[in-house]
């Protein structure tokens, strides 16, 4: 397997934890169970699980309404676009990075 492959994996790993995780809390709320904190969802979805997150927010319907969770947890979706755009266009700017930084 190769490192690309890997990474992948480990990303759709952590997205479908983090949508069980979702579907857990969801399932606690409605029972009056011990629930997950914000900051574990949110923790989540920083680490690599922001589609997973949404998909659990959407499909659901978990914490859609949640302020300041919703707005923090778009942010942790910009910032992977944001970062994933970054890493798809790097090889056109990383070389004027490097003669930048010389």
């Amino acid at each position: 397997m190769t490192t690309s492959q890997t990474i992948v994996l480990i990303i759709l790993l952590i997205n479908i934890i983090t949508f069980c995780t979702f579907w857990w809390d969801k399932d606690a709320a409605r029972e009056g169970h011990w629930r997950v904190p914000e900051s574990r969802l949110l923790g989540l979805a920083l680490i690599g699980g922001s589609l997973g997150a949404v998909a659990g927010q959407q499909l659901l319907r978990h914490k859609t309404r949640k302020e300041p969770f919703r707005t923090e947890l778009m942010l942790i979706v910009t910032l992977h676009i944001a970062g994933l755009a970054a890493w798809l266009s790097a090889p056109l700017w990383f070389p004027y990075a490097l003669a930048f930084v010389r």
